[in-house]
């Protein structure tokens, strides 16, 4: 029996489930990285770096190549960064939501101007 679609989505969605994978990926939507570029950019140690780019390998979403003693990760589909901007774009709109919530409590709220 396969696994079901929306499992795999979960655990995709999972695999996204950490800060620095995140700007990992942010940073490999502009080019390919060598590991001590994205090191200051992640601003993890070295050692955990490198464990979240082995989850990142695992997962299919990014790859590598070595030129010399230097390791370069790059994304394995343009659509990672696509999903990041998508992202990017819904939480824009659900913080302008939150915004406006926010300002209508502040307004509503006694001694703001407003008479009931």
């Amino acid at each position: 029996m396969s696994t079901p679609l929306y499992q795999l989505k979960a655990e995709f969605f999972k695999t996204l489930g950490h800060p620095a994978r995140i700007r990992v990926l942010e940073l490999l939507s502009e080019r390919e990285h060598a590991v001590s570029e994205m090191l200051p950019e992640v601003g993890i140690e070295p050692a955990h770096l490198s464990q979240q780019l082995a989850v990142l390998r695992r997962a299919n979403l990014v790859v590598t190549r070595k030129e010399g003693s230097t390791v370069y990760y790059s994304l394995t589909s343009p659509h990672i960064a696509e999903l990041l901007t998508v992202a990017r774009t819904i939480l824009s709109g659900v913080l302008t939501g939150q915004a406006e919530l926010l300002a209508d409590l502040q307004a509503d709220r006694p001694g703001a101007g407003r008479r009931a």
